[in-house]
């Protein structure tokens, strides 16, 4: 193998920094105390969405992807991270998403620093600064057992905050989740074990210049992809999913649904595009892709079928994420064009983003509906767009973009997706694609059709809710929105950085 020598760049301090500051944030609220909590962890959301934005810029005026060598040590014996456009893309889409959530949070009574118990809201704000850490360390991670810390962090970090009302019911969904991880963290590792016992490397770059046939690699490639199957709950891997995020507090399934699914997802997408040979890669991507299809199909019809908002939601989580993985075949490239020159990939890039920004507003929407009438059963809430004018807006509008409906960035994702799939010959993607589109406005319209109903009896509310509370879930959904003026082609900023990665798609 080719010796390969990774260089500090400009600029490159920021993906320690992006990593690392949550982790600061955390030490700091425990040394101050639960008071401090909420305020500490603010102030760290405003910094990180700042270091994710001048990551992006850097890299738009670089054109370049970046990199930091920790401690001037070369892989295998040290550790580089690095980020390309994708990765630039998806930091700055967590630290929106992070703090939206957090205004959401914050807002609320339960996760204020002032409550009585302090308890839950501490652990709230920790867990969450832990789970960004963890993020951050997957998206800009090089090496593929610090990968694996990267993801146990993101475990032990997301399932408490399944149980973090300690109900008995939310306890079995967490233990339940609990069990498909560390299952998906065993496959995952030995695979790594077999990569590096193989090649002496773990560096991704490195294992990227592999482009022969190996049966080792092979193989370790399948043990990592199915255990991260279960970290992403793909079909018929979900079955952890609905339970846990429809039982978990509503900031907390918000990012659950939006961000945590997205870490595997996205060390898929590397394996497969970038380490996997040509000829695995296409087996793998066919695989995959009827996967994709019957996660679609089948959990769309799940989620037309559920009587609370929060479990239909989460059965569309596992419906949408279908899409990501049908994008293997189609952006599969040629030895003249690689996958990140294809339009699939930017369908597959922006369908990555609109899904977490729609999501994310969903699960606040809902929320902040339970929060009023103390429940979230569809059935009972008709006329709930009257009280909760900006949470219906904000389902709306994150429906559209599911949907697949323009302006919205899921039309945009989706119609790059359904022309990549009718030109290269995929008719059966393509028509999942459309059945998709309209289950997801079946279940979409049961909502809206609720909010905009007249009630015979004039509906109450329990308890009042906050304007501003409704607000974060509603600037997450019209950023969905605005994805949707990305313009239909190839998008430049996603191919930053791929150009190192060529010599795995050389004929």
């Amino acid at each position: 193998m080719t010796p390969l020598v990774h260089a500090t760049t400009p600029g490159g301090f920021l993906l320690v920094l992006a990593v690392i500051l949550p982790v600061c944030a955390v030490l700091a609220i425990l040394a101050c105390g639960p008071r401090s909590a909420a305020r500490i962890a603010m102030t760290t959301f405003a910094a990180g969405l700042a270091v994710a934005i001048a990551i992006a810029v850097q890299l738009m005026s670089s054109g370049a992807a970046l990199s930091y060598v920790v401690g001037a040590w070369q892989p295998p014996l040290g550790i580089a991270l690095r980020a390309d456009g994708l990765s630039g893309a998806m930091l700055v889409m967590t630290a929106l998403v992070i703090v939206a959530v957090g205004l959401f949070a914050r807002t609320q009574h339960k996760l204020h620093e002032g409550a009585e118990d302090g308890r839950a809201p501490t652990t709230f704000w920790l867990m969450l600064l832990a789970l960004w850490s963890a993020l951050n360390a997957v998206f800009v991670g090089e090496d593929l057992f610090n990968l694996y810390v990267a993801l146990e962090l993101l475990t032990f970090a997301a399932v408490p905050l399944v149980c973090l009302d300690g109900r008995a019911e939310t306890v079995k969904a967490a233990l339940r989740y609990l069990l498909f991880a560390l299952i998906g963290s065993l496959l995952y590792l030995l695979g790594t074990g077999l990569i590096y016992g193989q090649y002496g490397t773990l560096d991704l770059l490195a294992l990227s210049r592999l482009s022969r046939q190996d049966p080792a690699l092979a193989a370790a490639l399948a043990l990592m992809i199915v255990g991260l199957l279960a970290k992403a709950a793909l079909f018929p891997l979900h079955l952890w999913l609905p339970p846990a995020h429809a039982g978990a507090p509503a900031p907390a399934s918000a990012v659950l649904s939006a961000l945590v699914i997205k870490a595997p997802i996205f060390l898929i997408l590397r394996l497969v595009l970038d380490v996997a040979p040509p000829q695995s890669a296409a087996v793998a991507g066919q695989l995959l892709a009827v996967l994709g299809a019957a996660s679609i199909l089948f959990c769309s019809v799940m989620a037309l079928r559920q009587a609370r908002l929060k479990l239909m939601i989460a059965y569309s989580t596992v419906a949408q994420i279908g899409y990501l993985f049908i994008v293997f075949p189609l952006a599969a490239g040629s030895p003249e064009l690689p996958p990140w020159g294809t339009i699939a990939w930017t369908g597959g890039a922006l369908q990555l983003i609109s899904h977490a920004l729609a999501k994310a507003a969903m699960f606040l929407a809902a929320g902040a509906i339970a929060e009023a009438f103390g429940h979230d059963r569809i059935a009972d809430l008709r006329g709930f767009g009257r009280v909760l004018p900006f949470s219906a807006a904000a389902f709306g509008l994150a429906g559209l973009s599911l949907m697949g409906i323009p302006p919205s960035g899921g039309f945009v994702a989706k119609i790059l997706l359904l022309t990549a799939a009718v030109t290269e010959g995929y008719p059966w993607l393509a028509a999942t694609i459309l059945a998709g589109g309209l289950l997801a406005g079946g279940y979409v319209f049961r909502v809206i059709d609720k909010a905009l109903a007249v009630p015979a009896v004039p509906i109450a509310p329990l308890r009042k809710v906050p304007r501003r509370l409704e607000l974060a879930a509603l600037a997450l959904a019209v950023a969905a929105v605005l994805l949707g003026f990305v313009p239909l082609r190839p998008f430049g900023f996603l191919q930053i950085g791929r150009d190192g990665l060529a010599a795995a798609w050389a004929p």
